[in-house]
This record gives structure tokens, C-alpha cells and sequence, in this order.
């Protein structure tokens, strides 16, 4: 090698890759929701799972837990059940909100199965795939296995 040899001082060492940019959480979410898009949105970033044209679903997402949130809140509160008097006798139903919840939880499974929030469902995102089942035949009958 030709030229001056390099000087250890002048090297920047390199930091690793630059963060990606946490996107802000749009402007009609209720501010429950947009705490949970600033807890999570950072990891669904550095997965690369929080793309632009995600970000709706993924606000839709952020709604659903601030909703469990508040009506498991409430349920701690106010109770599962209340009694009421029928007919029958007296009675135990199931409070308006714990009926909301169990909406808001099927909406949050429903949801976050879309972008890998469970085990199950993060493995079956980074598992790359069903492949294409012609290729795999076409290879194995030219023995090119």
C-alpha cells in the first residue's frame, strides 16, 4: 500500500445503524391511545413493522388497548356483575362493561395478530412464508433437492 498510513485518532468509529424515525401518532386519537403508540410504536419501528401505509391499522390498534385499559379499570371498580331483581328471582348480570371489554379484547387479538403481537403470531410473520409449493415441487422432480 501506497500513502501515509491512517492515524487511529482520526477514525470515527461507526455507531451502529441509525434509529428510523418513530412516526408522531395521528391527530384523532384520544390521548390513552396516543401513550400506547408512544410505548410500542418505537419497537414496531426497529422491526420494521410500523410502515406508512400501516400506521392507521396500527392506530386502530393503540385505540383497542387504551379501551381495554379503561373498561378493565372500570370493571376493577365497579364490579363484573350486578344483581337485579326478575320473575325468577333475584339475578346476576354481566355489567355493560365488561361486555365492552371482551369486544375491545377480540378487537386487540383481531388486530395485533396483524402485526406479530403475540408469540405465535411474531413467529408466524418472521417465519418468511408459506413458499411458493410449485418451485419446491418443479426442484424436488429434477432432483435438484
Amino acid at each position: 500500500m501506497r500513502g501515509r498510513k491512517p492515524v487511529v485518532e482520526n477514525v470515527v468509529p461507526m455507531r451502529g445503524d441509525m434509529p428510523k424515525p418513530v412516526p408522531t401518532p395521528p391527530d384523532l386519537m384520544s390521548d390513552p391511545a396516543r401513550a400506547v403508540w408512544d410505548r410500542l410504536a418505537p419497537e414496531m419501528v426497529k422491526v420494521d413493522r410500523l410502515k406508512p401505509h400501516y400506521e392507521d391499522i396500527f392506530a386502530a390498534y393503540c385505540e383497542a388497548v387504551a379501551d381495554v385499559i379503561e373498561l378493565s379499570s372500570n370493571i376493577a371498580l365497579e364490579g363484573r356483575t350486578y344483581s337485579v331483581m326478575t320473575r325468577n328471582g333475584l339475578q346476576q348480570k354481566k355489567t355493560a362493561n365488561w361486555q365492552a371489554r371482551q369486544d375491545a379484547l377480540a378487537n386487540l387479538r383481531q388486530l395485533g395478530a396483524l402485526f406479530g403481537m403475540t408469540p405465535v403470531d411474531e413467529a408466524r410473520l418472521s417465519s418468511g412464508g408459506q413458499g411458493d409449493l410449485f418451485d419446491d415441487l418443479l426442484r424436488q422432480l429434477r432432483g435438484s433437492d
